[in-house]
């Protein structure tokens, strides 16, 4: 049967009771041990409060093929970006802006249903050698 009365404090996490208890096993004791513990366990705190329902972070595994991690370190260089999470984030964000163009054009064209929207007074239709131009534009 557990006793009702704990040697440890109440308060005191189940990880953190195994760190101490871990500490005072191998003998590293000490001023210096309970510093490094303290900053462990303030670290962890500091991470906890970004997550969690409030924040609206989640993990995401992703798993690539060694030219795209390459490619990926490569941006993160060129672009000076912090991390890697940056650089997927970033390329998130354009594929959401993509998407929303993507959609804007599908309602537009089911606004006109399928017919040419009209133009201002004055504009004249895109020649097939500006449209292809246009196409061939690298940006």
């Amino acid at each position: 049967m557990t006793p009702v009365r704990q040697d440890q404090p109440a308060a005191t996490s189940g990880k953190a009771r195994k760190s101490a208890k871990s500490t005072t096993k191998l003998g590293h004791g000490g001023a210096a041990a309970g510093r490094v513990a303290k900053k462990r366990e303030e670290g962890r705190a500091a991470r906890g409060k970004g997550q969690g329902a409030t924040s609206g972070s989640k993990v995401a595994q992703v798993r690539l093929q060694a030219d795209e991690v390459a490619d990926l370190e490569m941006v993160v260089r060129h672009l000076n970006l912090g991390s890697t999470s940056e650089a997927l984030r970033e390329g998130l964000r354009l594929l959401v802006r993509e998407a929303a163009e993507e959609r804007a054009a599908e309602e537009i064209r089911a606004y006109y249903h399928g017919e040419q929207a009209s133009r201002p007074d004055g504009v004249v239709p895109a020649t097939e050698a500006e449209l292809r131009a246009a196409d061939d534009t690298q940006w």
